[in-house]
């Protein structure tokens, strides 16, 4: 039997040329799932892909950079599909035999690029927000409440009005507005 896995990372992105890859491989069942590669443990389907697999059984994987992201991940998958003595295929790596040690090997090889690009993309993306802390860039949720706001609810509240009132009328949740006495306090008890 032949068990196919496709996978993209992303909600938005799309499955059909990979599943039909395993369709025209003649796969008898497909698992399928849109999950990051950062955990090499967030994958269910793959996970059920290998468990489904019984003896002289085939995983065939439509494009073997979706199915790891990292050598170890790799050697594990392979580790795994070995030990249940069934056999494993790369649509995407058609000149590699992988019932063969070298082709194993070029596999595991393969995986190891893949480490090393996302390496290079989380570094480049590193780079690219310090680079953008320099220049004073602010990452995370815009404020809900300008200066201004900010200065006229703390006015509010030294006047006594309650945070839920204060924040009713500026459209805002209560615990925005008493988030806002929190350095005041701090400052309070640091004179």
């Amino acid at each position: 039997m032949k068990i196919g896995y496709a996978r993209v990372s992303a909600p938005d992105q799309n499955l059909d040329r990979q599943i039909a890859a395993l369709r025209a491989e003649k796969c008898d069942q497909v698992f399928r799932e849109k999950a990051s590669a950062k955990s090499i443990k967030n994958r269910p389907e793959l996970e059920k892909a290998i468990d489904a697999l019984g003896t002289d059984d085939e995983l065939v994987i439509a494009e073997w950079d979706w199915a790891t992201r990292s050598m170890m991940d790799g050697i594990h998958i392979m580790q795994r599909v070995a030990a249940r003595q069934a056999g494993f295929k790369a649509l995407d790596r058609p000149s590699l035999d992988l019932t063969t040690p070298i082709g194993r090997g070029f596999l595991v090889f393969l995986s190891a690029l893949a480490e090393d690009e996302l390496e290079r993309i989380n570094r480049r993306a590193e780079d690219g927000r310090k680079i953008a802390r320099t220049k004073g860039v602010k990452f995370g949720p815009k404020p809900k409440l300008t200066d201004h706001q900010k200065a006229k609810a703390l006015e509010r509240l030294a006047a006594g009005e309650s945070c839920r009132e204060i924040g009713r009328d500026m459209g805002v949740s209560h615990s925005t507005i008493s988030r806002l006495q929190k350095p005041v306090l701090q400052n309070a008890g640091e004179v």
